[in-house]
């Protein structure tokens, strides 16, 4: 088992002060293409791999008979900003299956804008299902689930449409789970290894290596997140800013805990990032820096700069100090 690898770090002033660890694997149709860190790390890919979640949405059907636009496929996939672009589109996706918020079993969350949350406290209400960063692919969940004719609680581990998801998410990493864990928005998160979850991206790149369902599948969700990345995310995303600057070369996908997943299908690759500390902050930097890697975005774009290189300011906004691939994966990279 190879150790974690020293991926990022911050500065402040002429000294490094943190250094977050972690792994990195590539695929591609030969399969593990580079790998920095432990391939065989278990980890719970959290909602990076929400695309691979929703797949049989669309292989069994029930995307196609309730008639689901591109968009609320990229809903389908999203950790949204509850902003009003995310929840008025999920509440009339919702509607249109004879639904509604209270059909939804992912819990209340604020809205990540401030703007939105005072919104809501002028207005006298408080937060709600549709808010919830995964209220999308609870819909998704809800419309399938319609369609197998399940029970309402659909969360459950032995559920119909938890089980069709497991045989997917197993199927597309090549691996049986070791296991699950109840995610942030009270579904099951089925564990793999990075090897796993890397090929299962690779294969979300390839798919006319699919079949014809689920490489239909994998094709409406790859296309509908790159035609839509602020229903996917939000503003001020990496997803969404990392997704514009890549101009349809790449899918990407946050998930918490310092998880990050890309799918490249024009050069048919599979991006798996975990920081092993769980910061975000630098789950984004070491994205941006394979994508600079893999040749996907320029260095120089706006959208790597402000992740690769993010100033960490002093509360007078003074330029305290910056994060920074570290130099070993700075090398192993070429940048």
């Amino acid at each position: 088992m190879a150790d974690s690898f020293k991926l990022v770090e911050a500065w402040r002033g002429d000294l490094p002060e943190s250094l977050h660890r972690g792994h990195v694997v590539i695929a591609d149709e030969s399969g593990l293409r580079a790998c920095w860190g432990d391939t065989d790390a278990v980890i719970y890919p959290r909602s990076s791999c929400k695309m691979i979640q929703a797949l049989p949405l669309i292989e069994s059907g029930a995307a196609s008979s309730a008639g689901l636009t591109s968009e609320q496929l990229a809903l389908s996939c999203a950790s949204h900003n509850g902003a009003q672009i995310h929840t008025k589109r999920v509440e009339a996706w919702l509607k249109g299956l004879g639904l509604s918020e209270t059909d939804l079993r992912c819990g209340p969350q604020q809205p990540d804008a401030v703007e939105d949350r005072l919104a809501l406290h002028d207005a006298g209400q408080s937060p709600c299902q549709l808010h919830n960063n995964c209220s999308g692919k609870h819909a998704g969940f809800l419309t399938l689930n319609a369609h197998l004719h399940g029970h309402a609680d659909y969360i459950e581990i032995d559920h119909p449409v938890q089980i069709a998801i497991k045989q997917a998410f197993e199927e597309m990493t090549g691996e049986t789970s070791p296991g699950h864990g109840i995610d942030g928005c009270s579904a099951p998160n089925f564990a793999c290894t990075m090897a796993g979850l890397a090929r299962a991206a690779s294969a979300m790149a390839r798919p006319d290596t699919l079949g014809k369902a689920r490489g239909n599948a994998a094709r409406s969700l790859v296309c509908a997140m790159m035609a839509h990345p602020l229903l996917v995310s939000g503003e001020g995303r990496a997803c969404a800013e990392l997704m514009v600057a890549a101009k349809g070369r790449a899918a990407i996908k946050t998930g918490a805990e310092g998880v990050f997943l890309a799918i490249l299908p024009d050069m048919g690759v599979g991006v798996a990032i975990k920081i092993e500390d769980g910061a975000t902050r630098a789950s984004e930097a070491a994205m941006a820096a394979v994508l600079v890697h893999l040749g996907v975005i320029a260095a120089d774009d706006p959208a790597v700069q402000a992740r690769l290189y993010k100033p960490l300011p002093s509360r007078r906004g003074l330029r305290a100090g910056g994060l920074r691939p570290h130099p070993g994966f700075a090398a192993a990279l070429g940048l």
